[in-house]
């Protein structure tokens, strides 16, 4: 036990610049402290005593904000920073050394009782807002960009961002266009449609003008012809 918290405050000390000491991650940290309501909740639900470790997670996510289900399963090293939000479903599974931050959602997409949440390999870290959706893996030591939606396979050392998330980088190198869409190359529906609104607008504009000048000519004075003008001249 006291190996575990060692390297659970070390995960912390090592990849969060803000923490100072040992002692400030034992008191102040609730994504330390979640993982131990983690483990005793699923230490009761592995023994078949159900409704006690969901009782013990709920108590858990009331002091920390962060919901794991006692059925998921956490490895050693992972690290949940600020950690608000972060939801991990039943049936997920979390490798070593995997870092979370906050508002992540390890989510389902089915209503059948069988494996439905993601497997996250060793060393990945998962940005704010990420959400993954359905039993599907993330490979070892990628990255999951901030407010991306993972709906598909991620292979191993892998830079993901988009929604649905695209990989951008694999090993180390950049992943051409006709592979997958980069950032810049994803429709953009709402900007799409405020495009179309203001060229119509501008055509709205244009329209009014013409009929105002048509408008205004139809009732301007009538001017008598000059005396000097003669007819046979025109």
């Amino acid at each position: 036990m006291f190996t575990t918290l060692k390297r659970d405050i070390q995960a912390a000390l090592d990849r969060d610049p803000a923490a100072r000491s040992a002692l400030e991650v034992l008191v102040c940290y609730p994504g330390l402290h979640v993982l131990y309501f983690h483990r005793l909740a699923h230490w009761f639900w592995n023994r078949n005593l159900k409704t006690l470790g969901r009782a013990i997670s709920h108590v858990g996510r009331f002091l920390t904000g962060i919901e794991i289900h006692p059925g998921a399963r956490l490895g050693q090293g992972l690290f949940i920073d600020h950690g608000t939000g972060v939801v991990i479903g039943e049936t997920s599974e979390v490798g070593e050394d995997v870092t979370i931050y906050q508002g992540v959602t390890l989510g389902g997409t089915s209503l059948e009782k069988k494996k439905r949440h993601p497997t996250i390999g060793k060393g990945v870290v998962i940005g704010a807002g990420a959400t993954i959706l359905g039993p599907i893996r993330v490979g070892d030591n990628s990255r999951i960009g901030s407010g991306s939606v993972v709906v598909k396979e991620v292979p191993p050392n892998s830079l993901v961002v988009g929604v649905p998330g695209q990989v951008i980088y694999r090993d180390g190198k950049r992943v051409p266009p006709s592979t997958d869409l980069e950032m810049t190359d994803m429709p953009d529906p709402a900007g799409k449609a405020i495009r179309c609104v203001l060229e119509r607008l501008q055509e709205l504009e244009k329209e009014v003008e013409t009929l105002k000048k048509e408008l205004a000519d139809s009732h301007a004075p009538y001017a008598p012809p000059s005396r000097y003008h003669s007819p046979r001249n025109d």
